[in-house]
């Protein structure tokens, strides 16, 4: 039997502790999910008093924060990666896999609305490479998936939610600011889509065709949140959640813990059925990630590093 929430890393000492417990692999790189979070993670409750709890919770002061700040550096100094591939719950794309190549500065794209004007000025600074895009391409081709790279002068489609553009989304550079700092160039940065079925079998098999770039020194992040619901922002935190939500949460923490491989995998497309799933997530959008990384990471063991509600974190292939 999986432990449940309450006995994996939910405070910040115990999931320091298993960032530091992770394997020094960089000859071969787990795969990871975590919470992408929002633009919330730039506002403090003063900000928007209507808002103070999940601000509390998801906010430049939470849980959320702080994990991601204490998440990116220990993946740099652990597996030194010589690029970063991110999947963002935020951009799926129907038939064919498209991979940016963007050149020497990734441009953004402010894909959410009703936020103050400051909030479309933040700035992230990064690269990418277009060989390490060409590469990313060929592994898709090679695991028999349609896929192309797609520049900075071509936007990138609409991404379900209205939003045209090329650049890099709010679920990439939200996070990898607080990650990574508000420039970072060392190291490129190449996106890729899901696939727009948002099924798991369909974006277990995208993981799984890009697992063999763990070998090569690319960094496998794949980013959403495990509990979304804009339908209802109670559901956001687990003081307020529904019933139902709270035991879909409790749920993912179970099935992203099982040991067994094959186990873990029945576990976790199962919870496409679970009664809350469609509470938790009226769009699947956000859960559908997690399938991206289990399956980059599909052929090792597994470490839950957050079990904060809602906000997983997990390294798969160990």
């Amino acid at each position: 039997m999986p432990a449940s929430s309450s006995a994996l890393p939910q405070s910040r000492v115990d999931w320091k502790a298993a960032l530091a417990s992770l394997p020094d692999t960089p000859q071969r790189i787990p795969s990871f999910f975590f919470a992408h979070g929002s633009p919330m993670l730039e506002m403090t409750p003063a900000r928007a008093p209507h808002m103070a709890q999940v601000i509390s919770y998801a906010g430049a002061d939470g849980s959320l924060a702080q994990f991601l700040r204490d998440f990116g550096p220990a993946l740099l100094e652990k597996y030194k990666p010589k690029a970063i591939l991110v999947f963002s719950a935020h951009w799926d794309t129907p038939g064919e896999r498209l991979v940016t190549d963007y050149g020497e500065e990734n441009p953004l794209l402010m894909d959410y609305f009703g936020f103050d004007r400051e909030f479309y000025e933040l700035k992230f600074s990064s690269r990418g490479d277009g060989a390490i895009a060409a590469r990313v391409v060929e592994a898709f081709k090679e695991a028999g998936l349609r896929a192309r790279t797609t520049p900075a002068t071509e936007s990138r489609g609409r991404d379900g939610r209205g939003f045209n553009g090329p650049g890099l989304d709010h679920g990439v550079f939200i996070p990898f600011r607080l990650m990574f700092g508000h420039t970072f160039r060392s190291i490129p940065i190449i996106s890729a889509s899901m696939d727009s079925t948002l099924t798991a079998t369909a974006n277990w098999a995208i993981g799984a065709a890009v697992a063999r770039l763990r070998e090569e020194g690319v960094l496998v992040l794949s980013g959403g949140l495990t509990v979304h619901n804009l339908r209802s922002f109670a559901d956001f935190t687990p003081d307020t959640a529904s019933e139902p939500v709270k035991a879909f949460s409790e749920a993912v923490t179970q099935a992203i813990a099982i040991s067994d491989p094959a186990k873990r995998k029945d576990a976790l497309v199962a919870l496409e059925k679970h009664p809350g799933y469609r509470l938790a997530h009226p769009h699947p959008d956000h859960f559908v990630p997690l399938y991206v990384a289990a399956g980059a990471g599909a052929d090792g063991d597994v470490r839950v590093l957050s079990a904060l509600y809602g906000c997983h974190a997990a390294a798969f292939g160990l």
